[in-house]
């Protein structure tokens, strides 16, 4: 079946897929009261530029430079266990057709959710309908295990063609992975200023896959930890600090180019203009944190609170001196303190695009806040970048006493995708 862009040569969704739109009502996976609170767009806030469209189509996909929206909702799939090469190829052209048209505002198929034929479900789930995209970016990735399955099979045909640098993630100290929000064949990425619109984006995708591929674990974020381009504030995480001050930003091409972008190079071709995206859901001790002095916060952080300055002077953008002495003895930064472990004098110069979120899942069985920061980060080999900035990090971070790393995920993110074709292309050509 196909939608009215057929007179334009721009493929319309699959007959499977429609049946998928017509039939399913896979769950979206939402997680505890953080559900509500996300999706309360009065109470939080909908987007300054609600009418923002960002392409879905190009060189690179949208949503990795792209100025870092305020919403998210992310989830990883797995894929059926029937499903043949074919069949993976079908879903992705779906997915490419729809994704394409809910980021320009558009339902996510032909009729949208108030019309077609009455006797069959609508193909758009409706709950979008009226409000504008809301700068909406859909982001596509395949991880390890779409190229050799658990039991070490090569379902598609595919697994000689897994890129070096889509490493399994090796066990980090402190590691406490819960295998609800491990791993996963495939994610989507859906971030936009109305939260409502990105959950939208996410249940259509999953109602498109029905049949081919099913929600493994889902996350929702509010409230973005970074900032990618230069026009953006720095915001704050939960802990009240500034998070993301040297973030990699859009327009430091040259460092965009060094340490985002998979080249050629690199030893897998059909990854060129793609990045490696690494999730991480880090669960922070709330309480704990709270009650401790402002000055050990401080410390732990290697940045005032209120400025987000380095402790070594200055103001927030000045680049910290890990020499500068204390008056009491010492450095005034501490050597274990977060922006130390993590700074890229301190890493052979690696560095990561991050674009996390900051969560509450409701609360645990004690009564305390499950909450803490959703991270995400792009580069171009997380053998060069994550895996050895975590490992240094989990070994001596002054944070870790408050954090609990639950979930972790890896996955090859492929170049934009050309219109007429679609996300992945590349792997299956």
């Amino acid at each position: 079946m196909t939608d009215e862009n057929t007179a334009t040569g721009k493929p319309g969704l699959s007959r499977r897929g429609m049946l998928g739109l017509a039939g399913a009502t896979v769950g979206a996976g939402l997680v505890g009261v953080g559900a509500g609170v996300v999706l309360d767009r009065t109470v939080l806030g909908a987007s300054t530029h609600p009418t923002d469209t960002y392409p879905f189509y190009g060189q690179h996909q949208s949503g990795i430079t792209t100025a870092a929206q305020d919403r998210l909702h992310f989830a990883a799939f797995d894929v059926a266990a029937d499903l043949d090469r074919d069949g993976l190829v079908e879903l992705l052209r779906d997915w490419t057709v729809a994704a394409a048209r809910m980021t320009q505002g558009r339902p996510a198929g032909k009729y949208g959710p108030a019309s077609g034929p009455a006797d069959a479900p609508p193909d758009d789930t409706g709950e979008a309908l009226d409000l504008p995209p809301g700068g909406l970016t859909l982001t596509i990735g395949f991880g390890p295990t779409l190229f050799t399955d658990t039991d070490g099979r090569d379902r598609f045909g595919i697994a000689s063609r897994r890129p070096s640098a889509l490493v399994d993630l090796p066990h980090f100290a402190g590691d406490a992975l819960l295998d609800a929000y491990v791993g996963g064949d495939l994610c989507v990425q859906a971030c936009s200023d109305d939260p409502q619109v990105a959950v939208h984006a996410i249940r259509n995708l999953s109602r498109i896959a029905f049949g081919r591929a099913s929600i493994r674990w889902s996350q929702l974020g509010f409230g973005r930890t970074s900032s990618t381009t230069r026009s953006q504030t720095t915001p704050r995480n939960l802990f009240g600090f500034k998070d993301g001050t040297a973030n990699i930003k859009a327009e430091d091409s040259s460092v965009v180019a060094d340490q985002v972008w998979a080249d050629s190079g690199d030893g897998a071709g059909w990854m060129h203009g793609g990045s490696y995206l690494v999730a991480r859901k880090i669960r922070m001790v709330i309480e704990t944190w709270d009650r401790q002095q402002l000055g050990e916060q401080e410390r732990i952080i290697g940045r005032d609170k209120g400025e987000g300055a380095p402790l070594s002077g200055g103001t927030e953008f000045t680049e910290p001196n890990f020499l500068a002495l204390a008056p009491s003895g010492g450095t005034k930064i501490d050597p274990d303190s977060h922006v130390r472990l993590a700074h890229p004098t301190t890493n052979n110069g690696a560095q990561l695009l991050r674009r996390g979120y900051n969560f509450v899942d409701g609360n645990d069985e004690l009564g305390r806040l499950n909450a803490g920061l959703f991270f995400i980060a792009f580069q171009r080999d997380p053998r060069k970048q994550f895996i050895p900035i975590q490992q240094q990090l989990a070994r001596s971070d002054a944070m870790n006493e408050y954090l609990k790393h639950v979930g972790s995920a890896i996955f090859a993110v492929p170049p934009g995708a050309r219109e007429g074709s679609y996300v992945g292309a590349g792997l299956f050509d």
